[in-house]
């Protein structure tokens, strides 16, 4: 079991920490294209990004999951779950694709932007509005093929998504000339690259996924979404966060302190993305055993889980602590004094809250792999839009920038009292 349980986490990790490179080298690349404006437009797009990945893994998780338990349940006539996906993610993306091709700068002001922001980032937005389909039907490929016993193919197709990124940026930002268009038409490939790698699998003599037409269903995309819901919020949390921050850090720092964020949100989502690659690895084997009722099994794995995400949550507290500087001085291409200020603060106190956040992510996403939903949402909403709000509104008038950085330590304490407390009067 321990060997499956690495496979299956490392290979998860591995992949879903690619997807997050498609943000992380375009922050590289425009802050050296267009400084803290480039990079004041990317922490105002974020939150966008957020709500579409957060989308497309409720509904590719969601219906992976499901499509787990069914088949270890060796319920029949479950070959329509895969194209089910596809279809829905298709459907919900169609506001994001009308929203991009006639309203990117109104978008983009409603998200705080001003005139020149706004202006500097409407290319951008419009190309990643426009490109929502493949990015949320990119989390169906990926999930139903780790769940199909393809994790090596879902990993190199994120991993090859990544590696395209990084080349493209460079090359369509500057020998090409495309500045901040560049950036986003190579993100915008990304998941083509990707899900064209996941079909070397679909296509293959190993594949057991079914590609059963059926008409959408609203009763099925809501059972797969209960159970996609840890993941939906769990994605969407840093969009919410980023949402509330820029909105506080605003009044608080003017664009120079969004900056600062948008320098710690972009290192913050890498780690965000090592604790749900843990969770989404395990949460094949964990919904498989306790489809077949192997309750130990089920026990084993969320230790192994929880063990795990703890020692992951201290070395990137660590490495935050001691590479603060380091980290920072990548994406301050000007060499702003006031930028690494509010960066330098804001990383050592916000990465604390990884004590927690780590292992909430974690015990959300067993709840919903063992089809306790209610469970699942509670946790997830809480910790992902409550608890955060809440506190740093709070906090940030109490101690101003400080609090905004302390408000995810506080939010992810009490998200885990609660869960402790949901977990003993359940007897989960």
């Amino acid at each position: 079991m321990i060997k499956q349980f690495s496979k299956y986490v490392m290979q998860s990790v591995a992949g879903i920490v690619g997807i997050s490179v498609y943000i992380l080298a375009d922050t590289f690349f425009i802050s050296k294209h267009s400084g803290a404006d480039g990079l004041t437009v990317l922490n105002l797009v974020l939150p966008i990004y957020g709500l579409i990945y957060a989308i497309g893994t409720m509904i590719g998780i969601g219906s992976a999951t499901r499509y787990t338990l069914k088949k270890a349940q060796y319920e029949k006539n479950i070959d329509f779950y895969f194209i089910h996906s596809i279809l829905w993610c298709v459907i919900i993306s169609i506001p994001f694709i009308f929203l991009g091709i006639f309203f990117p700068k109104q978008v983009l002001e409603m998200m705080g932007a001003d005139q020149h922001i706004a202006e500097l980032g409407t290319g951008y937005l419009r190309i990643v509005l426009i490109d929502t389909p493949f990015f949320m039907m990119n989390y169906t490929f990926t999930a139903f093929a780790r769940n199909d016993n393809a994790t090596t193919t879902a990993m190199i197709g994120s991993l090859s998504g990544s590696i395209f990124n990084i080349i493209f940026d460079y090359i369509f930002m500057f020998p090409m000339g495309l500045g901040l268009t560049g950036a986003a038409l190579a993100t915008a490939i990304c998941p083509i690259v990707t899900m064209t790698i996941c079909c070397t699998h679909y296509f293959g003599k190993h594949n057991n996924v079914g590609f059963k037409w059926k008409f959408p269903s609203f009763q099925y995309l809501f059972s797969c979404c209960q159970l996609g819901i840890s993941a939906f919020v769990g994605e969407i949390a840093s969009a919410v966060t980023t949402i509330v921050f820029n909105m506080l850090i605003l009044h608080i720092a003017g664009n120079i302190g969004i900056a600062a964020y948008g320098v710690i949100a972009n290192i913050s989502l890498v780690a965000m993305s090592v604790f749900n690659g843990i969770s989404q690895g395990t949460q094949p084997l964990i919904s498989y055993a306790y489809g077949s009722q192997k309750l130990k099994d089920v026990k084993m794995l969320l230790r192994l889980g929880l063990i795990v995400t703890f020692v992951v949550q201290m070395i990137i507290i660590a490495g935050t602590w001691i590479f603060t500087d380091s980290f920072i001085a990548v994406f301050n291409s000007e060499g702003s004094e006031i930028l690494l200020y509010y960066a330098h603060s804001g990383m050592r106190f916000y990465f604390l809250g990884y004590l927690f956040a780590g292992i909430n992510i974690m015990l959300a996403s067993y709840f919903a792999a063992i089809d306790r939903t209610i469970l699942a949402f509670v946790a997830s909403i809480l910790r992902g839009v409550l608890a955060i709000t809440v506190c740093a509104v709070i906090m940030s008038r109490l101690w101003g920038m400080n609090g905004v950085w302390l408000s995810f330590l506080v939010s992810e304490i009490l998200t885990f009292s609660v869960i402790l407390i949901m977990n003993r009067s359940n007897n989960v």
